[in-house]
This record gives structure tokens, C-alpha cells and sequence, in this order.
């Protein structure tokens, strides 16, 4: 019996150490992955706690691969630790192997071989599911528990963030409220996702991981940019091999810092301001002003930037051309040097200039159009033309209507044939396939015979009339902005419509390349001090911009443009590391004090700088210019300061909630909440003897004090206007407020009138008695004599002001 306990006994050591040696252990300092012999992950943990976080009711292999439009895992793994190499083993006899480096910080894996390599369509990593949901950073690939966080980076631009979702590699846009495949989650979860899902994404049992790399060594047909048929083209990088990911786990207030250390010791772009990283620094968040300028102008601007106590001066649009960035000849007549001689002087100052860019949109001016147009803009798709065509013909034969006949996003309806350009007006409904209605020699091309055979493309183009690129135009355009940068000392750029690059069929991968090109060839003194940023990002663009900044104001009044997307966007700043930015606002010559604390409130609450968008027109129209510039130097200075506290960030989120900030001295400032309410009284037609008044609730929940209010007369004017306080105190105007005219109370026994552009046009004494008011609830009863104007009206706006609230 005592024999056969000890067989049992060797038997089952003998079985512990065969799992044991089936399971391969890779550690850093506080973090552990496992991966089974048959290429799974079975850990993934925290090495202090020793709490694993894989979700384990999942398969988890390391690395998948497709092959015939199918998804295959491996089917088993084997070690070698001599040259630390997993070897992965799939269907149809296709080897991969995977070398594996432990650091301090993270663990990488990089594809370094693979059998049957033409057959590989791509490689995924992942998914990875975990059971952590707390924070789900999308973007940058990060999860966050209540005390440990796991983080995937791509290490290679060709190594996409995300899933293969979507074959035209574009990570899925999602609203996640609206998308059917999240319906299981719950409304908490549902609300951690608001831009997109790409390295990471939340799930019902927490939270995935994944990355992956396609091979892009055959032409595909793919829906893209708006088309149900694009040409995708062959691209050269390497393909699978080389693809490379970094895990990493530890403390989650140690998130950003493990980043950083992954960018030093994968050769990631790692750029700084002031010597500082990008990500940490606080003026990565840094407002500023966006407003034109030349030769000629400016120290004219460079003095309304320090007025405005901003560090960054950005012109929105010098170029006559994008594509090859000729400087306007009336802004800059020197050309390069002109601009050079203009950021010398900011420089002088402590000012830094940028400016705006399209990224790859080419203007049918540029020379990558016309006279001869390069073939590297991107196309749509390409055929044949099937008959001799003369000079003269403006109907064109073609073999396949295909990619001419799609006209969602087709804008300037361009074909090319060798080196003419030619429109057209629409596709014939049948066979033989004919373009219709052709305008010969657009663009200023020659136009030329062509013969039965060659080829004729359609070409890309977006709603801004303009062209596209395709992957080795769009590098070429990158190095011309980075050689611009280099040339001028500029250090400030927005790759707005950052998203045209898709145009390469790449999709988030050609947005990519674009931008890494940018940055490998800017020389080292731009590359450690610049401010990027883009109405967009992506996974392996994280690295290199600074900030996204997102939210325009060409839609609605100053606190109404894209205001709940503006906010929406701080939380997913937030989870995704990125420094917080509000978007542009619009000055114009009406905009008031109240609008811009309002915005400046905001800024504060979120610890988000913003774009604030004007010209010299309407400084100079505007009467309030001088104060709202001298506003958004204290506030901001007071935001970088990090002076506000938590309770006061807190009450500034609430759009509801406005402020005003008065300087005490260069350190400290008084800061008061404002209660406001707004009212509307309008002409009304009632029954003979029955009050026209309008009868208003308001609180003042602060002590005693002095009613403040504003008053406008809305399309018509005014007279006999009254107040009645609590139906015994009774305020009396008797003056005419034209059309568009304010009268403010403010302070002192005198209001003030303006007109619509905020000039000061009088005082006028006021019985200002009648407007003390105790705390507490109150009524107000509002009355006038409407004298002009089709459908007059009167907007009130009450106000009490809070107890100052020191900060310094």
C-alpha cells in the first residue's frame, strides 16, 4: 500500500512539472503573462498582488493569423530560451515565431518569421480580454482598474491599434449609445466609450486589447471614403514581419509614466516642450490665439497676443496652395524668409508662431495638379478607355463604369487620362459605358488625343474641392510641411483634416505614415519644442501629437457651437492621457464679457486651453476687446498656475454656472461665483384690461446685495421700461433702448448703455435702491412699451454675485 502512495505521489509531481513547463512565464516589475503550449495567454497580472486579470471563460491567443478571409489561432507553442523565441504553430503547416524581450517597464513581442508568407493576410494580437472596466482608454490602449492598469502599444506604425473591424483598416466611428453590438452593457460602461473603439474596448466582462498588421502586398478592392469600390494599392513595408506590440501592467498612478518609458526604450517619438515630455508638461494645454498676420502686420499682432497674455500665435491660412505650401505673396512677399523674419521677431517676445494645415488636401492650383498632373494623386479606382478619343470628344468609352458611377463623396467629378485632367457630368445607365457631358483639359491641363487602351482613373477628392494623395504622395507632402517647419522655426501645427490620408486605402495606418513622416524629418530643435494637435488621433498617433482640439464655431452662437461635444470630448481626453482642449471659439464684434468668462470658466474646470479665433476688424468693432483680451490673459495664467481648487473645477463643469475672476496682484485673484438668470419678455396681444407684464422668479443665495442686471432690446425698440422687485419696490427707465441696445447695471448708482457691438454710448443715473436685495427667493415683474419691429422682444439677464473666493 506504502508503495503505491509513493508511485501516486511521484506520478502526480511528475504531472504538476509537466504543466509547469508547459506554461511560459514572461515578468517586469510588476507584471505577468503566462502563455500555455498551445499559444494562449493565461495570465495577465498584477506581480505584486498576484490577482490575475484575463478574463478566463475566453481563448487567448497570443497571436492569430487570416488566411483565406479566416481567422485561424495557433494550435500549439514551444519556447526557446536560448535565443528567446516563441514558435507558434497553425493550420496548413504555417509556422510563425515571435521573439519575446522582458524589460523593466514592459514585454514585447515582434513577428520575425512566418511560413507561407504571400498566403498571410494579416496578424492579430489579441484580443486580450480582461475583466477590468473601471476606465477604458480607447485610444491609447490602456484599461484601468481601481488599482491596476494593462496597457497594449503598438511599437510600429504599421502595427494598427485595433481590429480589423473594418477592411479598410478605419477604426469604427461609435457613438456607443447608438451601436447595436454594445447594447448588452450597462449605461456606466456604455458612457466610457464617445470617439471610437480602437486598442482598447469595453465589453461585458470588462474590457479587450488588441492590435494587429496587415499584409499589403496585393491590390484589394475595399469600401472607403464614402465608395462602395476603392482601390486599395499595394504598399511595401515589410508587410507581417517586423509587427511589433509592448504589454505592459502596473500601479495606476504609474499609467503615464509607463508610457513614457516604453516610447524612450522603443525608439517611439517622445517629443517635449521646454524640455519636458508632452504629455505631462501643463503647457501641452496651452490657449492661444488664432488671427492672420504678414510682413507688414506683425508686431500689430504680436501685440494683441501679449495683451492677451498667450504664448502662441497661429495664422489659419497663409498658403496660396497646399499640396507644395506657397506662402500667399501678399501676406509674405519674401516668401520662406518673410515667414522666417516673422517668427524671429515673435521669438523676441516669448511668442512662438504656427500655423494651419489640411494635411494631404491638394488645391486644384497646386503643381501636383496642373499643368501636368502627378501620378501619385490618389485614385478611386482605374479602367480602360475603349475608343480612340480626339481633341474634341466629350463623351468618353470606357470598359467598366465602376468606380466613376459613385457619386457620394465626389466633389469635382475628375477623371485622368495620362496627363489630362477631365470632368464629367455623369455615367451612362448601360452599356457600352460611356462619361458624359466631359469638360476637357481641366484644371488648366492639355488637353490631348488618347488611344483605345489606356488608362483613365477616377480621382479622390474631398468636399473642399480639392485632391488627394496616395501613400508616396502623401509622404511626399509630409517631408515639404516638415522642411517648411525646419526652414521658418514655426513651432506650432493642426493637421486638421488629418482623416484625407484614408484616401491612401490605408486608412488609420496612411493617417500614419503621414505624420510619422512629419516627425522624421523635422530637425532635433522643432522636434523637442512644438505643439501638435488634430481634430482627430489614433493609437500610434498618440506618440507624436500633442493634443487633439476639436469643437468648431461656425454653427451657433458662442456657448452654443458643439457645446455638448466640446464637453463630451474632456472625458475622453481624460481616459485616453491626453492633455484637455475645449476647441476654437469665434470673437466677434457682439460677443460679451459674460460669453467669454463663461468659455474661460470652462477652460478652468477642465484644465482644457482652447483656440480663441478673431481678426483686427473685430477687435476693433468690438467694444469690450481691451477687457476680454486682459480676461483671457488672467484666466489663463491662473488655470496654468493650477490655482483653482477641486470644489471650484467642480462647479465650473456645470454650463449652468458662471464666474468672473478679478486680479488682485500678478499671483492672486478673487474669484466669484455668478447666479444668473435669463428671461424673455415679448409683445402680447391679451384681452383689454389684462396686464401685458411678465412676472420672473429669481434667488440670491449670497448675502445682501445690489441686483445686477442686463437688459437688450431684441428687433425693435423700447420705452417706458420697469422693474417691480417683490411688487413693492419698484425700478422705473424712462429712456428709448433702440434696436440691438443693452443698458448693464453693474455698480454704483449709474448703468450703462451700449450698442450691439458693445460701445459705450452713455451713462444714465438710476434709482438703485429699488435693487437691494436680501437672500433669498424674490419675484420680478417686467413691463414696457414695445415701439418698433416685427416680433419685439426684451432679454433680461439677472445677476447675483457670489463671496469672493481667494486663489494664488
Amino acid at each position: 500500500m506504502k508503495k503505491n502512495i509513493n508511485i501516486f505521489i511521484l506520478l502526480l509531481l511528475f504531472f504538476c512539472c509537466s504543466m509547469v513547463t508547459n506554461e511560459l512565464e514572461f515578468s517586469t516589475n510588476s507584471f505577468e503573462v503566462s502563455i500555455n503550449s498551445k499559444g494562449n495567454i493565461t495570465k495577465l497580472g498584477d506581480k505584486k498582488s498576484g490577482k490575475n486579470y484575463l478574463c478566463k471563460d475566453m481563448a487567448t491567443p497570443l497571436m492569430s493569423i487570416r488566411v483565406g478571409n479566416k481567422i485561424f489561432p495557433p494550435h500549439s507553442a514551444t519556447f526557446k530560451k536560448e535565443n528567446k523565441t516563441i514558435t507558434l504553430n497553425y493550420e496548413n503547416e504555417i509556422v510563425a515565431q515571435i521573439k519575446v524581450e522582458s524589460k523593466e517597464s514592459h514585454l514585447t513581442f515582434e513577428l520575425i518569421s512566418i511560413t507561407n508568407y504571400e498566403k498571410i493576410e494579416l496578424i492579430i494580437w489579441g484580443k486580450y480580454p480582461t475583466t477590468i472596466n473601471k476606465i477604458i482608454g480607447e485610444t491609447v490602449g490602456v484599461v484601468q482598474g481601481q488599482d491596476f492598469a494593462i496597457g497594449i502599444q503598438a511599437l510600429n506604425p504599421k502595427t494598427l491599434g485595433g481590429y480589423p473591424w473594418q477592411e479598410n483598416d478605419c477604426m469604427p466611428q461609435i457613438d456607443i449609445f447608438e451601436q447595436d453590438d454594445f447594447s448588452d452593457l450597462s449605461e456606466e460602461k456604455k458612457r466610457h466609450v464617445l470617439y471610437r473603439v480602437e486598442a482598447a474596448k469595453p465589453e461585458d466582462f470588462g474590457s479587450t486589447l488588441q492590435a494587429y498588421c496587415r499584409n499589403r502586398n496585393k491590390d484589394r478592392v475595399i469600401k472607403n471614403w464614402s465608395h462602395e469600390k476603392y482601390i486599395a494599392p499595394v504598399f511595401d513595408d515589410g508587410g507581417v514581419i517586423s509587427s511589433k506590440i509592448a504589454l505592459f501592467g502596473c500601479p495606476v498612478e504609474k499609467t503615464l509614466e509607463t508610457i513614457g518609458s516604453i516610447e524612450i526604450a522603443e525608439g517611439l517619438p517622445h517629443p517635449k516642450i521646454d524640455g519636458e515630455w508632452g504629455k505631462t508638461v501643463p503647457s501641452a494645454s496651452a490657449a492661444y490665439l488664432i488671427m492672420g498676420f504678414g510682413e507688414e502686420d506683425i508686431k500689430e499682432a504680436l501685440d494683441i497676443t501679449e495683451k492677451a497674455g498667450l504664448s502662441y500665435l497661429y495664422h489659419p491660412g497663409p498658403f496660396e496652395n497646399w499640396g507644395h505650401f506657397k506662402l500667399d505673396k501678399n501676406r509674405f512677399p519674401n516668401g520662406i524668409e518673410g515667414m522666417k523674419n516673422c517668427v524671429a521677431k515673435a521669438e523676441a517676445r516669448s511668442i512662438k508662431l504656427g500655423l494651419h494645415t489640411l494635411s494631404n488636401f491638394i488645391t486644384t492650383n497646386d503643381p501636383y495638379v496642373t499643368p501636368v498632373p502627378d501620378k501619385r494623386l490618389a485614385k478611386v479606382g482605374t479602367s480602360i478607355i475603349t475608343e480612340d478619343m480626339n481633341k474634341q470628344q466629350t463623351e468618353i468609352f470606357v470598359k467598366s463604369p465602376d468606380f466613376f458611377n459613385q457619386f457620394k463623396n465626389n466633389h469635382l467629378k475628375t477623371v485622368v487620362i495620362n496627363d489630362e485632367l477631365i470632368r464629367y457630368g455623369g455615367v451612362s445607365e448601360a452599356a457600352p459605358w460611356k462619361l458624359l457631358d466631359c469638360q476637357r483639359g481641366a484644371y488648366e491641363t492639355k488637353i490631348s488625343k488618347h488611344k483605345k487602351g489606356d488608362k483613365i482613373s477616377k480621382l479622390a477628392d474631398h468636399a473642399y474641392k480639392v485632391f488627394l494623395t496616395d501613400p508616396e504622395l502623401s509622404i511626399e507632402v509630409a517631408k515639404r510641411i516638415a522642411d517648411f517647419y525646419n526652414q521658418t522655426g514655426l513651432r506650432q501645427i493642426s493637421f486638421d483634416g488629418l482623416e484625407g490620408n484614408r484616401s491612401t486605402g490605408m486608412g488609420n495606418y496612411g493617417e500614419i505614415l503621414f505624420t510619422q513622416t512629419w516627425f522624421d524629418n523635422l530637425n532635433e530643435k522643432i522636434r523637442q519644442h512644438y505643439i501638435a494637435d488634430a481634430s482627430r488621433t489614433s493609437h500610434y498617433f498618440w506618440h507624436i501629437y500633442t493634443r487633439m482640439n476639436w469643437g468648431e464655431p461656425w454653427y451657433a452662437g458662442f456657448r452654443e457651437s458643439q457645446t455638448e461635444y466640446r464637453l463630451k470630448n474632456q472625458k475622453y481626453f481624460k481616459r485616453n492621457l491626453m492633455p484637455g482642449m475645449l476647441g476654437w471659439f469665434q470673437m466677434t464684434p457682439q460677443t460679451s464679457i459674460e460669453d467669454i468668462e463663461w468659455m474661460l470658466a470652462r477652460s478652468a474646470a477642465f484644465n482644457a486651453g482652447y483656440a480663441f479665433v478673431t481678426n483686427y476688424g473685430v477687435l476693433k468693432n468690438n467694444g469690450h476687446s481691451e477687457e476680454i483680451l486682459e480676461l483671457l490673459g488672467e484666466w489663463e495664467k491662473a488655470r496654468l498656475s493650477g490655482v483653482f481648487t477641486e470644489d471650484q473645477r467642480k462647479r465650473m463643469e456645470d454650463i449652468k454656472n458662471e464666474f468672473h475672476l478679478e486680479t488682485v496682484s500678478d499671483n492672486e485673484w478673487n474669484l466669484f461665483q455668478v447666479y444668473s438668470y435669463k428671461f424673455k419678455h415679448e409683445k402680447k396681444v391679451r384681452q383689454p384690461g389684462e396686464p401685458l407684464y411678465s412676472t420672473f422668479t429669481v434667488k440670491n443665495p449670497s448675502t445682501k446685495q445690489k441686483m445686477n442686471f442686463i437688459l437688450t432690446a431684441v428687433d425693435g425698440s423700447i420705452k417706458d421700461i420697469e422693474m417691480e422687485i417683490n411688487n413693492y419696490k419698484k425700478l422705473s427707465l424712462p429712456m428709448i433702448l433702440k434696436k440691438g441696445e443693452t443698458i448693464k447695471y453693474t455698480k454704483g448708482e449709474k448703468a450703462e448703455i451700449f450698442n450691439k457691438y458693445w460701445h459705450k454710448l452713455k451713462t444714465v443715473k438710476i434709482d438703485t435702491a429699488a435693487l437691494t436685495i436680501a437672500k433669498g427667493e424674490h419675484t420680478i415683474t417686467f413691463d414696457c412699451n414695445f415701439i418698433r419691429g416685427k416680433e419685439p422682444k426684451v432679454k433680461l439677464e439677472i445677476r447675483f454675485i457670489g463671496a469672493a473666493e481667494k486663489v494664488k
